[in-house]
Formats: structure tokens, C-alpha cells, sequence
């Protein structure tokens, strides 16, 4: 019973963390990152809007310009890490897909009941790393786009967070809870000696947890309290007023021997 709701678990983390990469590979083709809406006429309205790759403009009309950047070296460092991260991020999905996929009980790809668990365990731990990677970026982008537009000393053209930012958001966030969950019940079956002995300290025991050696081992291989060898320490004093009393007792038995 518990096997088959572990199996249920791991698939319903897998849809979420397959979703999530799913709505960031899409941010990435998506012109929406930025856009600005400037009305020269009443009757004309420019729209600007931009991601990772190229600017682009339109009007009224339905006409559209696109242009990718001129220069890959005239770009900012700001705009380098973000592709260079979003990339990692698309990548790090796609690996986590291939492990979840050999490691989760349903498929019966990766061999032994331990090495399915850390094997989906490694999956979980590489789509972490693909949602940490996309939420850095769209949380990095979305900051510099607001702090641009309330800064009153920033004179460029000012835009606002475009719709492809919350749907990297989104999935960023389905990917982070899929792979902590996963995660979790990957890591009981991959190392339950340390997962034990974390349930044993979280439960406020700061003793030594109980080890293999039963109780009932530990009094077949331990003497009996009888037979164990004691010392008891006398101070001093206490041994001069005995050996004293001693030899008056010795004394006074010779004396009665020889009345005798």
C-alpha cells in the first residue's frame, strides 16, 4: 500500500515538474519579457516590446518589426547571464526528465528498490536546480525592469513586466514544489539509516539513537551485576580507625588465650 502511494506521489511530482519546464521553455520564444505602449496620435499608438533576444515595435495597423541584437560583445553582462541561466535552466529540466523517467517505481527502468530511489532522488535534485535557475532569472529581470521605471532619474524609454515573466514565474514554481516533494520521499528509500536518525533527532532525542544490538543482546553478552569485580575506596581515616580497632581486637583475643 504505501509502495503504490509513493508510486502515485512520484508521477503527480513528475506531471509538475514536466509542466513547469514546460511553461519556461516557452518564456524563452516569447517576445513579452518587457513592453511599453507610447501614443504619439490620438489615432497611433506604438507598441515596444522585447525578451532574451530582440526588440520589436508595432502599431495600430498590425504591422510589426522585429530586430535581434546587433552585437553579442555590445550587450550588457546583465542580459549574458540571464540567457546563460535560462539555458541552464531549459537543460537542467531536460536531464531531470531522463532521470525521473529510469528512477520512478511506475516505469521498472532502473533496476533494485534502492537504486530506482536515488536515482529519482538525483532527478528531483537536478529539476530543483532547473526551477532555482529560471526563478533567478525572471525575479533578476522583473527587478531591473521595475527599479528602472521608478527611478526618476532614468531617462530611456520606461517598460513594464510583460506576460512572460509570470508564466516563467508560474513554472519556476511548479518545478521548485514538484522536485522538494519528490525529493523528500526519494531521499526516505535512498538513505533510511540517516533518514532515521533525523526523524530520531528532530523527535528531541539528543541521547544516542538505539543501534542493532537489541536489549535482550545486551544482557546476554553483559555480567550479571553480582559478579561483577568492585573496588570500594576507603579514605584514610576511616582505614587507620579500623586497622586501630583491629589490632585491639587481635590484642584482646592473645590476652584471653593466655588466661586460659
Amino acid at each position: 500500500m504505501q509502495r503504490t502511494v509513493v508510486m502515485y506521489v512520484e508521477i503527480g511530482c513528475f506531471l509538475s515538474c514536466l509542466s513547469g519546464w514546460i511553461l519556461i521553455c516557452s518564456t524563452l520564444a516569447t517576445e513579452y519579457w518587457t513592453f511599453s505602449e507610447v501614443s504619439s496620435v490620438v489615432l497611433t499608438t506604438g507598441n515596444y516590446y522585447s525578451n532574451l533576444w530582440m526588440d520589436c515595435v508595432s502599431d495600430t495597423t498590425g504591422v510589426s518589426d522585429c530586430k535581434y541584437y546587433p552585437s553579442m560583445m555590445d550587450l550588457p553582462v546583465f542580459l549574458h547571464v540571464c540567457r546563460a541561466l535560462a539555458v541552464v535552466s531549459v537543460i537542467f529540466g531536460f536531464w531531470g526528465a531522463v532521470l525521473a523517467l529510469i528512477g520512478m517505481k511506475c516505469t521498472k527502468i532502473g533496476g533494485s528498490e534502492l537504486t530506482n530511489s536515488r536515482v529519482t532522488f538525483a532527478a528531483a535534485l537536478t529539476y530543483m536546480a532547473c526551477g532555482f535557475c529560471g526563478m533567478i532569472v525572471y525575479s533578476w529581470w522583473g527587478n531591473k525592469v521595475r527599479s528602472d521605471f521608478v527611478d526618476p532619474y532614468y531617462l530611456e524609454q520606461k517598460f513594464e513586466l510583460g506576460a512572460a515573466l509570470f508564466i516563467g514565474w508560474g513554472g519556476s514554481c511548479l518545478v521548485i514544489c514538484g522536485s522538494a516533494v519528490m525529493c523528500y520521499f526519494s531521499a526516505r528509500k535512498s538513505f533510511p539509516r540517516r533518514s532515521g536518525l533525523l526523524h530520531w533527532v528532530a523527535m528531541g532525542n539528543t541521547s544516542k539513537p538505539p543501534t542493532y544490538m537489541t536489549a535482550h543482546t545486551r544482557r546476554t553478552y553483559m555480567l550479571p551485576g553480582s559478579s561483577r569485580p568492585t573496588t570500594v575506596i576507603i579514605p584514610p581515616s576511616h582505614q587507620s580507625y579500623s586497622e586501630s580497632r583491629g589490632t585491639r581486637a587481635s590484642g584482646g583475643r592473645r590476652g584471653t588465650q593466655e588466661n586460659h
